[in-house]
């Protein structure tokens, strides 16, 4: 008994920090842990970097933006480059513009990619194994390609230079098809054979049993949709002539000037602005964005 009392303090003391040690010292000495923080640390300056140097440039005047060596940081930070943004732009028809394309093509991707989706994941026809193959390689097909034939379909339709020119064309999205086939095909299929057996419809079935599952999946679908078509420059440009339906990017394109005479610190203000509605978005929608990626993992 004696020894047992006198053994106990010392197992009590140093046991519970003995694990903590030697996480430390295993922790100080693996080459590949400080080797990923290495990568991580670079990857980030990489990625933030450009962002920072925009953000800088924007605070300084049009002089100090051509200075060699150039200054990270300003050396007296001066925001009347975003009054001039405003000053030079109208920057709320702009932001209206955008939101509205913006904002259809993502729920409009979102309906129609979990339609497909669905389609091709649970229902049998005849073809759909060559359909779904034909949809796949229409992402292998750039849209400089497929502008000037989209271009002639919507003069035809007598839409040419309007927002709706925009937003039909983009509706279709062989990705968000694939993307919500995958995710349809992760979900189990006893929902299906029970409401089958209830007397349920497939429309019923994907009404009120699977697409409500994939609300994680039609989330990832509409957040892409909207980060890209928020910073597409090319359609517009083709698409569009007047004014009046300019999105954001073709709006921040006439800040440079006749002949790119524009102030620099003007337009990199204008592209800071772009961002924070995308920021928003992403910043709201990040953890739906989340599940949504690692649910397919877990079912």
């Amino acid at each position: 008994m004696t020894k047992l009392m006198s053994k106990s303090p010392v197992r009590t003391v140093t046991d519970p920090h003995a694990p903590t040690a030697r996480r430390r010292r295993n922790f100080r000495l693996r080459p590949a842990t400080l080797g990923r923080f290495a990568f991580l640390a670079v990857a980030t300056i990489l990625t933030l970097g450009p962002v920072l140097w925009t953000l800088s440039t924007s605070l300084r005047t049009p002089s100090e933006s051509f200075n060699l060596p150039p200054h990270f940081l300003p050396l007296d930070p001066d925001f009347t480059s975003y009054q001039d943004v405003f000053r030079q732009l109208d920057i709320v028809r702009l932001v209206f513009n955008s939101a509205l394309v913006t904002g259809l093509i993502a729920v409009g991707q979102m309906i129609t990619a979990a339609l497909a989706g669905y389609a091709f994941a649970r229902l049998s026809f005849r073809g759909k194994g060559a359909l779904f193959s034909i949809v796949l390689a229409t992402m292998m097909v750039p849209a400089q390609v497929t502008i000037v034939p989209v271009f002639m379909l919507i003069r035809g339709m007598g839409l040419s230079d309007t927002l709706l020119a925009l937003i039909l064309p983009a509706i279709p999205t062989a990705f968000g098809t694939f993307l919500m086939r995958q995710y349809f095909l992760s979900l189990p299929n006893d929902f299906a054979e029970a409401a089958s057996i209830d007397g349920a419809s497939p429309w019923q079935v994907f009404r009120y049993i699977y697409a409500p599952l994939a609300t994680p999946g039609m989330a990832i679908v509409g957040i892409l949709a909207f980060n890209f078509h928020w910073n597409e420059f090319f359609r517009p440009l083709i698409l569009t002539i007047s004014e009046q339906n300019f999105t954001l990017p073709l709006g921040l394109v006439t800040l440079q000037g006749n002949l790119g005479t524009g102030s620099i610190a003007v337009v990199l203000a204008g592209v800071i602005l772009s961002m924070i509605p995308a920021l928003v978005v992403f910043i709201f929608g990040q953890r739906s964005l989340r599940e949504g990626l690692t649910a397919g993992a877990s079912k």
